[in-house]
């Protein structure tokens, strides 16, 4: 029971650590690493809990996709974010007041929380022992809530298409490559055919 309890404040500790840091790092790229940390003991802690799809889903989803896209994004623009703190103090007062809300409402929903007397019952065996938890997991997401899965995924799909559609942008002067006009050349328009005396040059 002991080393349990160890792992449990040793992974709560670095991940509460790491979000601190992911706010209060100076540098855009260090709090993306801080993210990237805060995420591996989250998936740690969820491996004490016995979930152990969750702890694969977040390193192989959001470390390995998500955090890494980040990175990618933060180290590839070029973003003067000192230009960006310079208009910090102007919206700081409207911030906190946003801040003070959201902290009332989390009191506010802390403090009137109470456990159904029909909760424990459920808690109590929520799968069949005889399966794991992933296993468990895919059967109730492919037959019971398999709808809602895959609008889940067809709204992931238009939110990328409309992404891609408003963030590309045609720069004139920039050669692109176009599909309908490869397919539709003929020989005609793709081979010039020259008549060159003989002993001169092209």
């Amino acid at each position: 029971m002991l080393l349990p309890a160890l792992f449990f404040y040793l992974f709560s500790f670095i991940c509460i650590a790491s979000a601190l840091m992911v706010i209060a790092a100076r540098n855009p790229v260090h709090s993306v690493l801080f993210l990237i940390l805060a995420f591996v003991n989250a998936a740690g802690l969820f491996l004490l809990l016995g979930a152990e799809f969750l702890a694969m889903i977040l390193i192989v989803v959001y470390v390995g996709a998500v955090a890494v896209l980040f990175l990618f994004v933060v180290m590839m623009l070029d973003v003067d974010f000192a230009e960006l703190r310079e208009g910090f103090l102007q919206y700081l007062p409207v911030g906190g007041l946003v801040g003070i809300i959201f902290l009332a409402e989390i009191l506010l929903v802390v403090g009137t929380w109470t456990i159904g007397a029909q909760v424990p019952r459920v808690v109590a065996a929520p799968i069949p022992g005889d399966i794991t938890n992933t296993e468990a997991l895919g059967l109730v997401l492919y037959t019971r809530y398999l709808y809602f899965f895959q609008a889940a995924g067809v709204v992931l799909l238009v939110a990328m298409i409309g992404a891609i559609v408003l963030t590309l942008r045609h720069k004139p002067g920039v050669k692109r490559q176009s599909i309908a006009d490869q397919v539709a050349r003929t020989p005609a328009t793709a081979v010039e055919v020259r008549k060159v005396k003989s002993g001169q040059g092209i």
